[in-house]
């Protein structure tokens, strides 16, 4: 059976160091990648009707924008002959990874390294740290 490794995508550089990496490994194993992009999005209870109904066709609209984002990655991993395919949900990236590769089942995550203000930060990243700590699966630090 084939294994499923988690990427992260963003669009972002480090992302797409993440996936090439994750390419030149899923070449090798035989792994497939499933590019997953967050949107970060708080709920609001406090909204009217009419606010939340503006808030749902937002949401619905972003959706498409973040399927646009990281569907071109799938694409080009898919012409290189890689298994490849994208979910995009909402929430917090660190949770929402670790719940993905709960459901997939997935033998891994994979992210690419960021950096932040702080000294660990800008070693890590503030994702990395997160799923250091919480990931149900071993979790490759793309620098």
């Amino acid at each position: 059976m084939k294994q499923t490794w988690i990427v992260g995508y963003d669009g972002s550089d480090a992302s797409h160091r993440a996936v090439a990496h994750a390419a030149e490994e899923a070449k090798a194993h035989g792994a497939r990648l499933l590019l997953a992009h967050v949107l970060e999005w708080s709920p609001y209870s406090f909204l009217t009707p009419e606010e939340l109904d503006e808030r749902h066709k937002r949401r619905e609209q972003e959706l498409v924008r973040g399927r646009g984002v990281v569907q071109p990655a799938v694409d080009r991993l898919t012409e290189q002959g890689i298994d490849a395919a994208c979910v995009v949900r909402y929430g917090h990236a660190g949770e929402i990874l670790c719940e993905i590769a709960a459901e997939t089942p997935a033998a891994r995550i994979i992210i690419g390294r960021t950096g932040g203000s702080s000294l660990t930060h800008r070693l890590l990243g503030s994702l990395a740290i997160n799923l250091a700590q919480a990931a149900p699966v071993p979790v490759t630090i793309v620098p």
